[in-house]
């Protein structure tokens, strides 16, 4: 991440304002906030995440101190996983009762925060974790908080009694309902976005739900391998694949054509085993009539079989 230079320190170096003025005129600067500046090329090489890390580090340091960075800024700063979920504003909570207000680039939420729901993370004010999901969860859509909550309880200490404390304490306020239903459906299981927002398609479209990360075994007892999704009664398993262990996540010494041919001759022994295997990948996400119609062509192939063979061990949720 690119470093914010902050005016009074650049005048103390030496800088005058009429120089800093110049800077960002001629596009050498990017000003982040009255007073908080980086350099321009560094902050477009970044991210969505990365740039409004920045903004949320330049605009809680120049806020008041009872201010904290909260919703999906927190979010940011926790190093927690995001999809489809709006970053241009940078978003802080005082705990007050009202003074509220939003503009294009800051929301200064106004809600009840005991001590306890606050923490710091490099140096920045923040909303813990457990309050960071609940906040989100009673502001975000279902599947955006889906992603966010299911990584934090997999990356994170966070825990699911973390989160039903969390929302106990906030019985009876707007959106604490809202929030109950949701964060009960989080699954720390899920290892990736990719599986998270799978996870909301079988429970948007009432499919039976499968169980996330269970291994399988031979009769014999060899090891076939950790699956994503399991609906074992069913006989069918389910995959989300997405392309990143035939690339950047290739093992050392392994080239992607042999992590191809492993996850084949893999699929093969589940195959084997009398399981029915679907695979879908992150465009068969947006296109969910049609991946809705494999999966229960799966589950219509395996039924006339006779039950897998093997031994199925479940991964306990965290």
């Amino acid at each position: 991440m690119g470093e914010i230079i902050r005016r009074p320190e650049a005048l103390r170096r030496g800088a005058t304002d009429r120089q800093l003025q110049r800077m960002c005129a001629r596009g050498s600067w990017r000003r982040l906030r009255p007073g908080s500046f980086t350099d321009r090329e560094q902050f477009d090489a970044l991210d969505s995440v990365g740039r409004h890390r920045m903004l949320a580090e330049s605009t809680v340091l120049a806020s008041s101190p009872d201010a904290v960075l909260s919703h999906q800024s927190a979010a940011v700063v926790h190093g927690l996983a995001l999809w489809n979920t709006p970053l241009l504003r940078v978003h802080l909570t005082r705990d007050r009762r009202t003074g509220g207000r939003a503009s294009a680039v800051r929301h200064v939420h106004s809600a009840a925060l005991d001590a306890s729901e606050v923490t710091e993370v490099d140096g920045l004010r923040v909303t813990t974790l457990a309050r960071t999901i609940l906040d989100l969860a009673r502001t975000l859509p279902f599947e955006q908080v889906l992603v966010v909550g299911d990584h934090a309880l997999h990356s994170t200490p966070l825990s699911s009694d973390d989160l039903n404390d969390a929302v106990a304490s906030i019985a009876g306020r707007p959106g604490s309902a809202v929030a109950r239903r949701v964060l009960g459906l989080l699954d720390g299981r899920s290892e990736s976005v990719g599986e998270s927002r799978s996870r909301v398609l079988f429970l948007r479209h009432q499919l039976p739900l499968p169980e996330p990360q269970p291994n399988l075994y031979t009769a014999d007892g060899e090891h076939l391998g950790r699956v994503d999704f399991l609906l074992e009664e069913l006989g069918v398993v389910g995959e989300f694949d997405g392309l990143s262990k035939y690339g950047r996540l290739v093992p050392d010494g392994q080239t992607p054509a042999d992590v191809v041919c492993a996850e084949k001759l893999r699929e093969d022994a589940i195959r084997a085993e009398g399981w029915e295997v679907v695979r879908w990948t992150w465009s068969d996400l947006a296109t969910p009539p049609k991946l809705i119609r494999r999966i229960l062509d799966a589950i219509e192939r395996a039924r006339p079989r006779s039950a897998p063979s093997g031994r199925v061990a479940y991964t306990p949720r965290p």
